[in-house]
């Protein structure tokens, strides 16, 4: 199938990479465009979001390529201004920002515990702010919001800020449904498992004695046996935004190789 997305406007939060290769966002950005989407990628550092525009140009797409803090509320509405401006309208917005800090609740630090909560779930709650006015004009639009296995699921890693915003955002999301579900607004999340991208050696490698070990154990949590990608977020992702699911709203979708299903 083709042009899935034709002629939408996706505004997507967290579209850089946090290392070479396909995080997440980028792979999202790649694959929207891809199928017909006018994207505006939007990152922390507006260097991981113009990387990703060239490796969408690469490719033959366009993506605009601009920087925003989704903690700070002032950046974020510019974002949408921009998007509003340059486009007219927003169809999808998609939030692809998190972080995670280590340490349980007597290790990890009140600056840490915060700065989870607000960028893993304050973040959302400011990029639905500023985009449901828009939305609610147009009485359409589908968010997509990218949670974890880790918040319906505990496991050897003590990332309980993590853990909190993530199981947040997902109560958030199903919220959203409800209540804007009556103006032709879709909510859902996306819950990815153990994937293979570059963030988890910037965050979680440490915790290993080698990245060898680090992706061992990554596969062999999965009943799969192996770990998935980026593209694998951005195809549930893409259904989620499309119109084949504009009577899906209010769901958690563990993108996952059957962990959740499995507990462990």
């Amino acid at each position: 199938m083709a042009d899935r997305l034709k002629d939408k406007v996706v505004l997507l939060f967290g579209a850089g990479s946090s290392g070479e290769g396909w995080g997440n966002g980028k792979a999202t950005a790649a694959l929207f465009a891809q199928e017909g989407a006018h994207v505006v990628g939007v990152d922390l550092n507006l260097s991981a979001a113009e990387e990703t525009r060239s490796a969408l140009a690469e490719m033959g797409l366009e993506m605009d390529a601009i920087a925003a803090d989704v903690t700070d509320s002032a950046e974020v509405k510019a974002a949408v201004d921009h998007t509003l401006s340059r486009f007219g309208r927003i169809d999808v917005l998609h939030n692809n920002v998190g972080v995670t800090k280590m340490g349980d609740p007597v290790a990890l630090s009140e600056a840490d515990w915060h700065f989870s909560l607000d960028t893993n779930l304050t973040g959302v709650f400011l990029t639905c702010k500023h985009v449901l006015p828009a939305m609610l004009e147009q009485r359409s639009g589908a968010i997509v919001n990218i949670s974890s296995a880790a918040s319906v699921q505990i496991n050897q890693m003590p990332y309980f800020g993590y853990y909190a915003s993530k199981a947040g955002l997902n109560h958030f999301t199903r919220a959203l449904a409800v209540n804007y579900g009556p103006h032709g607004i879709r909510a859902n999340a996306v819950l990815p498992g153990v994937m293979d991208t570059p963030l988890i050696y910037k965050q979680i490698s440490g915790q290993f004695e080698s990245v060898e070990e680090m992706r061992k154990a990554r596969n062999a949590a999965s009943p799969m046996g192996k770990m998935g990608d980026a593209w694998d977020v951005a195809y549930a992702s893409l259904f989620l935004a499309s119109d084949e699911a504009k009577y899906v709203t209010g769901v958690c979708i563990p993108v996952d190789g059957g962990k959740s299903c499995a507990g462990r």
